[in-house]
Formats: structure tokens, C-alpha cells, sequence
């Protein structure tokens, strides 16, 4: 049987520190103990018939086994955690509830992040953004102050780790830089303790090897 093919960045513009997408699915595998393939892309192939045949927005990651056929982080990530055991409870209670945290970190807690993050690129040098910035900024806090009651001391999310905490630390993770997250030693300390799991190194690693071949080329 074929090992399952991803998409991924030939040149990724997170310079090997693991934001782009592809980390998730990357970290997923890892997690579960299944082999893979990477199929690298510059942008210019993104935007391709044959891409956009896998990813009609032309984006990257996408995810293609055994005749099933994926895109959007999320979906494939969930996929991987319903086909192979080590990301999802067998509780069906506790199951769903790691559900409900893999949308909540993509549907609740990641839109204000990337809003903040896409105006700190494109909005930088505009008049308005000295203004704009104390509101995304709050609009932030008010998610991550939210996520810290949530958490009040725990390891994870809901008992053991899961499918909801691997996609809520990898859009945490983006949070990098911006000085937000150090008003939450919790939560860094929860980004750190994900970030030690063997699975995340080894993700991170392959997923830095990538950008290292393209500098060096």
C-alpha cells in the first residue's frame, strides 16, 4: 500500500520555524506513528490546474491516500486522527470533545491571531495601523484569557493530549514575536510542553530540513 503524499512549501515564507501549515499534518503523522511522503511546491505550481485540481484555493496543505483526495489543515488532521489510534479518545464523550478543541483553535482562537499577524505585514506602514494595532491586540487577549481559565493548570486541553491540542498549539505558536504570549506563562508553558513531544521535534525538524535545502540552493 502507498504511503499517504502531502503538500508543502518548496520555499516556505515561515524561514523554518514551523508556522506553515503543513506543520500540522507533518506533527499528525508523527503523532500516530504513520510514514509519509511530501510533495514540495513552489508558489508558482500552487497556483497550477494540476494543484488546484487537489486545492481549488491553491494553497498548501493537501493530503491524498488511498483514493481519498484532502484539503484544509484541519480536515486532514482530523482524518489521520480517526484512522489511526494516538490522537483521539476511545471514550466517545471525550472523543468529541477533542473534536470541539480542533475547530475551536481553528474557528475561535486562530482568526483574531492571523487578522493581527496579515495587518503587521500588509498594514505596517499605514497611518491607521498605530491605531488599529491596541484593538487586534485585545482582540487576542480577550481569546488567550479565555483559553488560560480554560486550561487552569492542566497539561492539556481536556485529559490526555489530542488531536485539539495539536492544532490549538500550532496556531498558538504564530502568537511567536509578538510579545502577547509572555502575559500568559501558562500558556507558554503549554507551547513548550507540546513543543518537547518527540512527534513535534521530529515534525519540526523534516519541516526545517526543507527550508535549509531551499537556502541552500
Amino acid at each position: 500500500m502507498s504511503r499517504p503524499v502531502i503538500t508543502a512549501f518548496r520555499a516556505s515564507p515561515d524561514r523554518g520555524r514551523g508556522l506553515a501549515r503543513d506543520m500540522r499534518v507533518r506533527w499528525a503523522f508523527e503523532e500516530v506513528g504513520q510514514p509519509y511522503d511530501v510533495r514540495l511546491l513552489s508558489f508558482e505550481a500552487m497556483k497550477q490546474p494540476s494543484h488546484l485540481a487537489r486545492h481549488p484555493f491553491g494553497q498548501i496543505p493537501t493530503y491524498e491516500a488511498g483514493g481519498v483526495a484532502l484539503f484544509e489543515s484541519g480536515a486532514i488532521v482530523l482524518h489521520i486522527a480517526e484512522q489511526h489510534p494516538g490522537l483521539l479518545p476511545e471514550d466517545p464523550a471525550a472523543r468529541a470533545r477533542a473534536v470541539t478543541w480542533l475547530f475551536a483553535a481553528l474557528t475561535t482562537v486562530e482568526p483574531p491571531i492571523v487578522e493581527r499577524s496579515m495587518a503587521s505585514i500588509l498594514e505596517r506602514d499605514r497611518p491607521w495601523y498605530a491605531q488599529r494595532l491596541p484593538m487586534l491586540d485585545e482582540n487576542v487577549r480577550t481569546r488567550l484569557r479565555q483559553l488560560s481559565a480554560h486550561l487552569a493548570g492542566a497539561d492539556w486541553l481536556d485529559g490526555a493530549f489530542s488531536a485539539g491540542d495539536l492544532m490549538m498549539v500550532t496556531v498558538l505558536r504564530r502568537l511567536d514575536g509578538s510579545g502577547l504570549l509572555e502575559e500568559w506563562p501558562d500558556l507558554a508553558a503549554y507551547i513548550a510542553r507540546a513543543e518537547a513531544r518527540p512527534a513535534y521535534q521530529r515534525a519540526f525538524a523534516d519541516q526545517l530540513a526543507v527550508f535549509q535545502a531551499a537556502s541552500a540552493g
